[in-house]
């Protein structure tokens, strides 16, 4: 692993967070309207072309495997498709901006769960790091009587699954290979996303099947960036810079859907970001 390339290693976090954010946009094209497809119907066509995508990666790669924990794939596939799901809705209510920024609270309960059930010891700045990011979720939230923003707590769930996922995960990189957890990954996410899609099952345009396409192809392309990201400098260094995931999500939502944050939006935003950077730069410290 070569930990000597900082700046590729920004870059490929840059493209990620580009692509990333793209996913989202798509998502939201994919569900807009009257014959918009269900969340359900989205998450199943992001794995079913982020698998086909692998395999086809694979079939020209042939790498190598090692025996697969598959228990603890299943774990981690469930929170990761109910995490992407809850996601996919929460951008058809609420702008992706403020969608975006409230999954970015997924390490306060990765770090929560963590002292659950990895038994961490977390110290005062991780606790305040984690407080502040939280407070900018509940401002997004937009608490008071009748004025809770239903989109804003489906992406609040979607963050809280994904945190559990991040844990799930930890037990998995030190054990296989990146490329082999997220081909298993996406193997396991079609057949549960396709089982749970043929509840809500319409037959897409082809306009439709095209969005779908593309947004597994840039799931698949964000996930190989970001791996390589990691691979080329520490996460401590890097991770910070996926919050841009928030710039493009933004610069999307108005380009397509001319929607412009509010003060609030940017309000909670700005306390989350400082949050999570609070947590990566105390990271760092401890690294």
């Amino acid at each position: 692993m070569d930990k000597s390339h900082p700046l590729v290693a920004v870059a490929f976090m840059l493209a990620a967070t580009a692509f990333i954010a793209g996913t989202t946009l798509l998502a939201k094209m994919a569900g807009a309207g009257e014959a918009g497809l269900h969340p359900l119907q989205i998450s199943q066509g992001r794995f079913l072309f982020a698998f086909l995508g692998f395999w086809s990666a694979a079939a020209v790669l042939r790498p190598r495997f090692t025996r697969p924990d598959m228990k603890v794939h299943l774990a981690r596939t469930l929170a990761g498709w109910a995490g992407v799901t809850g996601m996919f809705a929460a951008v058809q209510f609420i702008p992706l901006s403020d969608a975006t920024a409230i999954t970015f609270t997924n390490p306060v309960f990765a770090m929560l769960l963590a002292i659950l059930f990895l038994h961490e010891k977390v110290g005062p700045w991780r606790w305040l790091a984690a407080a502040i990011a939280f407070a900018g979720a509940l401002v997004l939230i937009r608490p008071g009587p009748g004025t809770f923003e239903p989109g804003a707590l489906i992406a609040l769930g979607a963050a809280a699954v994904m945190g559990t996922e991040i844990v799930i995960l930890k037990a998995l990189t030190g054990r296989e290979k990146p490329f082999q957890i997220l081909l298993i990954n996406n193997s396991l996410g079609v057949v549960i996303a396709t089982i749970a899609a043929l509840f809500v099952w319409q037959w897409p345009s082809p306009e439709q099947w095209a969005i779908l396409a593309a947004l597994g192809l840039m799931m698949a392309t964000a996930q190989s960036l970001y791996i390589q990201a990691l691979r080329r400098a520490d996460a401590s260094f890097v991770m910070p810079f996926s919050y841009a995931t928030l710039i493009f999500a933004t610069l999307y939502d108005f380009g397509m859907f001319r929607a412009v944050p509010d003060a609030l939006s940017f309000a909670g935003a700005g306390i989350i970001l400082t949050g999570g950077l609070l947590m990566a730069w105390r990271e760092g410290r401890r690294a």
